[in-house]
């Protein structure tokens, strides 16, 4: 049993690193490099914009969306029961524009119920939804919105995920993040949507289609993260979700232990949440394109689980230390290897939307050392809050860690 544990802690990681790298090799040649869908028409979209306690960076992420590359589009602000001055900023910005709008929420029920209630006040049939502490590329709805029309095979498409790019980048946990981004979630991005399913689309940039909504009874409400609730909802309904890396969107990240930690219970609470609610897929051989992003979800718990529990023996265990220990640095060296060239081809993917990328690669061998760990760590930390949350309550969220705002592709 111990061999077989330990065989999987090193060749999970080692499969599925050279599975992300092909995967986006393969979608960088088929897909990246071509042109981008051309925009035809140009239907109405309602961005919308939920906000909580976000006074000090509402106003420059509506300063974006103002000057954005597009004829037709709305801008619908929702404050989720702020306890700051985002109402009072988000009322100002709502009389001074006449296509920005302002609904006022009194009390904190979460993001999903704030995204509700903006799709019921919304005008367009495409919904652009995007954090309040974002800054969307002006071109970001020139590549996104050409996925939903006819022309290009859209009818059953969804949503449409775009690319969220680090604009912080001032200290070590941030330019983790910003190699994180391209190297690891951006990578994943690409690989699953080469499958023809996406695992969750990114909350922070991302269009939909209202009628496929509307068809799976839009937003779980009482769902951690709304993101990957909804994208299984739509999957499973047989709408498709597309990835274009071309729809740029600036974030910030946090940059305290404390924060990141939070942000990523949260993101692992939420994926766990999902595969509890959403087991009943293989009772349904439809549903069989899915069957390999749950697996795999299921996978990489596991061995966080046993990646915690190898690090406790190695640490306390002195009977088997001498044992374990050889195999544990063994393991350790060739995942750091294969983790670099993931994130040296991942990197240089992505340095096509971000021309410093290339500088940051430096920091990717931090990753490895700090990262590995602590997510192992909120892996094993989110299991029991999802499995023993209170249901059918509202997820309600807390005002993050923002980090230090810096320049774009600073």
């Amino acid at each position: 049993m111990f061999a077989f544990f330990s065989g999987y802690l090193f060749w999970y990681p080692v499969i599925m690193s050279l599975f992300w790298i092909t995967g986006s090799l393969l979608f960088y040649f088929r897909r990246e490099r071509k042109e981008p869908l051309p925009l035809k028409e140009s239907p109405l979209v309602s961005l919308l914009v939920p906000c909580y306690n976000e006074e000090e960076t509402v106003r420059e992420t509506i300063a974006h969306l103002l000057n954005l590359n597009y004829p037709n589009y709305e801008i619908i602000m929702i404050n989720d029961g702020s306890t700051d001055g985002t109402a009072v900023v988000a009322k100002e910005l709502a009389l001074k524009h006449k296509n920005v709008r302002f609904i006022d929420l009194q009390k904190n029920s979460g993001k999903a119920n704030a995204l509700y209630l903006g799709l019921l006040a919304s005008r367009g049939e495409f919904l652009v939804c995007i954090d309040s502490d974002a800054l969307l590329d002006k071109n970001a709805l020139l590549y996104m919105i050409p996925h939903f029309t006819t022309e290009h095979n859209g009818e059953r498409v969804g949503a449409v995920t775009g690319n969220p790019r680090v604009r912080n980048r001032s200290s070590l946990l941030a330019r983790m993040q910003l190699v994180e981004y391209a190297s690891i979630i951006g990578s994943i991005k690409r690989t699953q949507r080469v499958l023809g399913k996406i695992m969750t689309v990114s909350g922070v940039i991302v269009a939909f289609r209202k009628k496929a909504l509307m068809d799976v009874g839009l937003w779980d409400r009482d769902m951690i993260t709304e993101d990957i609730a909804v994208t299984w909802k739509l999957q499973k309904r047989f709408w498709d979700v597309r990835y274009e890396p071309n729809a740029i969107c600036w974030m910030l990240v946090p940059e305290t232990i404390r924060g990141i930690w939070n942000q990523r219970v949260r993101w692992a609470q939420g994926g766990v949440e999902v595969l509890l609610r959403h087991w009943d897929i293989f009772l349904d051989w439809r549903q069989r394109r899915l069957y390999l992003i749950y697996i795999e979800q299921l996978c990489s718990i596991l061995w966080s689980v046993l990646w915690v529990i190898f690090t406790f023996l190695v640490l306390f265990n002195t009977a088997v230390t001498a044992n374990i220990f050889n195999l544990f640095t063994l393991f350790s060296c060739i995942l750091s290897v294969i983790c670099i060239l993931q994130f040296f081809i991942s990197i240089a993917l992505d340095s096509k939307y971000d021309k410093k990328m290339k500088k940051y690669y430096f920091w990717a061998a931090w990753y490895p050392v700090l990262y590995w760990y602590m997510n192992t760590l909120v892996v094993v930390r989110a299991i029991p809050k999802a499995i023993f949350r209170k249901k059918g309550t509202f997820a309600i969220w807390e005002s993050p860690d923002r980090g230090v705002k810096g320049n774009i592709g600073a």
